[in-house]
């Protein structure tokens, strides 16, 4: 993955909606690590400040984009690569949609990493003619399908990787994930709810103090944001979240939140502006347990390649001494 992309460190930023802007890609990027602007649903107004902003930028950096929603928002998708990311991360396409955006993206010469969650959209990723291959286990933040990151990665690994480089992610807070990753096979890692915590992401007070605060086991899959937002995420797809008085009233209960979503949607919007964290999505992974302070991305970076090069060393070490005895 380095050495395709040009980048010193195996290390990506996810790109996270509504918190990975400009500000948080090129710390990531400029520390060595590929820094990605999270376009996500596509929003236009933060298209052109922040996907602007970091074309400005002499380095590689990119954007992420949830494919089923550029379908849906004519002219958001020419908005974005008109500002020529070096690196486009797609995720949540089906078959076609995989084809059609991979091939865009290939055609404006850009590096196309694909987002995937089993083995059998790893393979339609490969075949669509994806550059690299983002592994995301369901410990990850935000959605995830059910498969879990320590069996996923070998398994993608040994059934796609000699013509693609593989990015693991869910579950990866620090170096220790890392090198676990680079022994599964993987050729780096991309974390988002650490870099979430990050100095320069755009989380709100609320959300960063509530991250670093909080726990793994305070967390819920749940649909119920997405159904109270009118997003039409496949079924296969949940969201992992900080729980939160809004969850444990409607987790579960997506029918009767459907119902009465245009009655609630206004409340619940109005408490967001707010930065209510009773209320507010809060979209974070498992490895809350290891996110317990506001730090600057570049230090993330730096921290996370020494300790894995710290316990590579050290596993190094005890392999010798095994085969001394």
């Amino acid at each position: 993955m380095t050495e395709l992309l040009g980048i010193e460190h195996p290390v990506v930023s996810a790109p996270m909606g509504s918190v990975a802007g400009s500000h948080l890609a090129t710390e990531v990027s400029t520390a060595g690590g590929l820094g990605l602007v999270g376009v996500s649903y596509g929003d236009a107004g933060f298209i052109d400040e922040h996907v602007a902003r970091t074309a400005e930028f002499d380095g590689m950096w990119g954007v992420g984009c949830v494919m089923f929603t550029f379908d849906e928002r004519p002219g958001l998708w020419e908005r974005v690569m008109s500002y020529a990311p070096p690196v486009v991360a797609l995720s949540f396409g089906d078959p076609d949609q995989v084809s059609r955006y991979v091939s865009s993206a290939r055609s404006a010469g850009a590096h196309v990493p694909v987002q995937v969650h089993d083995v059998a959209q790893a393979r339609i990723a490969v075949e669509s003619g994806a550059t690299m291959l983002i592994v995301q286990g369901a410990e990850a933040g935000g959605h995830h399908k059910s498969q879990a990151t320590l069996p996923l990665i070998p398994a993608v690994v040994e059934a796609c990787s000699e013509s693609i480089p593989v990015i693991a992610a869910g579950g990866i807070a620090d170096g220790r994930g890392l090198a676990a990753a680079l022994a599964l096979g993987a050729d780096g890692v991309m974390m988002g709810t650490r870099f979430a915590a990050a100095q320069e992401s755009l989380s709100t007070p609320g959300f960063r103090s509530t991250l670093v605060g909080s726990g793994t086991s305070e967390t819920v899959n749940t649909r119920s944001f997405d159904v109270l937002r009118g997003i039409p995420w496949d079924g296969m797809y949940q969201a992992r979240a900080v729980e939160n008085d809004f969850t444990r009233t409607w987790n579960g209960r997506d029918d009767e939140l459907e119902a009465v979503r245009h009655e609630v949607e206004p409340t619940w919007t109005a408490a967001v502006v707010a930065d209510d964290t009773t209320q507010r999505a809060m979209f974070a992974g498992e490895v809350l347990d290891l996110v317990n302070e506001i730090r600057p991305a570049a230090e993330i970076v730096h921290e996370t390649v020494t300790e894995a090069e710290q316990v590579a060393s050290r596993l190094n070490r005890l392999v010798d001494a095994g085969s001394r005895v």
